[in-house]
């Protein structure tokens, strides 16, 4: 197995520092034979995050969100920006468990109480610094306590979508869910939750 790289940053560079902040960061990477090689490398720092599937094993139903998304429309227009995803957000200074649980609260209006932490994943290493938290969490109709559907000063519009398991799963082979932590967390679910 190859030994660690030495590191050592030269420089940092800040490129954009508007909505999120995006770094132009040199390094010198000393490699296994002893050679050093200068790489320059860009890394947007949008913050931590954490996603969280509600799921109702009686019911064999998740609730998931709809919402439009700007990478997505610029990068597949005829999907109308569009995406399918499980609920999620960044950090802002929580912790990621009590942020799963003001996601599902903002984005589907279901208060949950207990959630089960799964694992963290990075979802773009090669560019992105933000790490994942990744949750599941029973409901049912009493948790139910408010519309969901976001909020109006974060610009969100969700819809929110209660669908069978085994429908939400097909999408993924579909190519109607493609948005990678809910193919994640719904691969979870397959494994662990629920059967075909």
């Amino acid at each position: 197995m190859e030994k660690d790289p030495e590191i050592i940053i030269k420089s940092k560079e800040t490129l954009s520092d508007d909505y999120y902040v995006l770094h132009k960061v040199t390094i010198d990477y000393k490699k296994e034979d002893g050679s050093i090689e200068e790489q320059v490398r860009e890394v947007y720092d949008k913050g931590s995050g954490a996603a969280i599937l509600l799921y109702n094993k009686e019911t064999r139903k998740v609730i998931l969100t709809r919402q439009f998304r700007l990478p997505i429309y610029i990068n597949e227009g005829e999907k109308n920006g569009m995406l399918i995803e499980v609920c999620a957000g960044l950090l802002d200074g929580l912790d990621p468990e009590t942020c799963a649980k003001k996601e599902a609260l903002e984005e589907t209006g279901y208060k949950v109480d207990k959630v089960d932490f799964l694992f963290e994943a990075y979802m773009t290493p090669g560019a992105v610094m933000e790490k994942v938290s990744y949750f599941i969490a029973e409901y049912n109709e009493h948790m139910k306590v408010a519309d969901g559907g976001g909020l109006s000063e974060e610009q969100e519009n969700i819809e929110v979508l209660e669908i069978d398991f085994n429908e939400a799963y097909a999408m993924i082979a579909k190519g109607e869910i493609i948005d990678g932590k809910s193919i994640i967390l719904l691969q979870y679910a397959f494994m662990k939750i629920f059967d075909l």
